[in-house]
């Protein structure tokens, strides 16, 4: 059998493990095998198992915080490419380190451009990744990148709900982009929040551009941090007469009091995908899985084929 003709192999980091596990039975194979020997400072080492000459490769991982997430990532990359493998694609849900990418003061890091080269500097040929921060960090790589929306995993959940009088919303200015697109598809009316902050994840004010009385609000949003903007969001929603308030949310990194803020919030729910395992279970949380998108996006780019289909927004 030639080399072009060896079937592709899903491994994973540690991190995301049970979302690669999801995303090789969804595509119809089973994880390959890396083995970490860990040292007594902390420092690790991955190893593949098996033999990845000649074939293409698919690392799944989330490259979320602590840090050891995206250096496993790293890790694993050049242990692909110094063992030969044909192409190596870093399957990354949530591609993390991404609210850096501009300079937006004196001396700061631009982050997600580091992250980019690191990624293609230790091995990896493409990127797959959903709900990026910021659309334009494709283009701090080289490489591929298959950069998918959310909204092909949520929309019809959305439309499960039957809901009449939807309407998208934006917890922030910068998210008004998405929630439009959404509206569009769904032929419902809009609102943002406009808020200023005091510093990183503390809000001074907040208000609403935008009518919401008698209406079933949608909030939707790449990533949900402390959940403080969410929360907040919320509670003025349904002060100004909104009948439901529900938050569809790609990534949940739900730091610090994250959860504790949810569950005490006027929210009626909080949608997630599994791009990030949670932390601990809540009433209010429900995950919709990314697993079935990804495998047919690997399968699609294994057989050479387009992906297009999953650009709905």
């Amino acid at each position: 059998m030639s080399s072009t003709q060896l079937a592709p192999k899903v491994f994973a980091c540690e991190q995301s493990f049970e979302l690669a596990q999801n995303i090789a039975k969804a595509y119809g194979t089973e994880l390959g095998n890396i083995n970490i020997s860990r040292f007594s400072d902390g420092e690790f080492q991955p190893a593949f198992e098996e033999s990845v000459r000649g074939r293409r490769v698919f690392i799944v991982g989330s490259t979320f915080p602590s840090s050891d997430n995206l250096m496993e990532m790293l890790l694993i990359l050049d242990a692909a490419k110094r063992a030969s493998a044909r192409h190596i694609t870093a399957v990354m849900p949530y591609f993390g380190w991404a609210r850096q990418d501009r300079k937006d003061k004196p001396r700061v890091a631009i982050g997600a451009k580091l992250v980019a080269n690191l990624l293609q500097t230790a091995g990896a040929t493409r990127i797959m990744t959903m709900d990026l921060h910021a659309d334009q960090i494709q283009g701090f790589f080289e490489k591929p990148v298959d950069h998918v929306f959310g909204s092909t995993i949520f929309l019809p959940y959305i439309e499960s709900l039957g809901l009449d009088n939807i309407t998208m919303a934006s917890p922030d200015m910068g998210g008004s982009k998405r929630a439009y697109a959404y509206s569009k598809y769904l032929q419902s009316e809009v609102v943002i929040c406009y808020k200023q902050r005091l510093k990183a994840n503390i809000i001074d004010t907040m208000e609403l551009i935008g009518h919401v009385e008698g209406k079933h609000v949608i909030l939707v949003d790449d990533m949900i941090d402390t959940g403080g903007t969410l929360v907040k969001a919320a509670d003025l929603m349904v002060e100004r007469g909104a009948l439901s308030v529900r938050a569809i949310i790609t990534h949940p990194l739900l730091s610090g009091n994250a959860y504790e803020r949810i569950e005490a919030s006027k929210l009626l729910e909080l949608v997630v995908s599994d791009s990030i395992p949670l932390k601990k279970q809540s009433s209010k949380i429900k995950v919709v899985s990314c697993a079935p998108l990804f495998a047919e996006i690997m399968q699609q780019v294994q057989n050479n084929k387009s992906i297009s289909d999953h650009f709905l927004l």
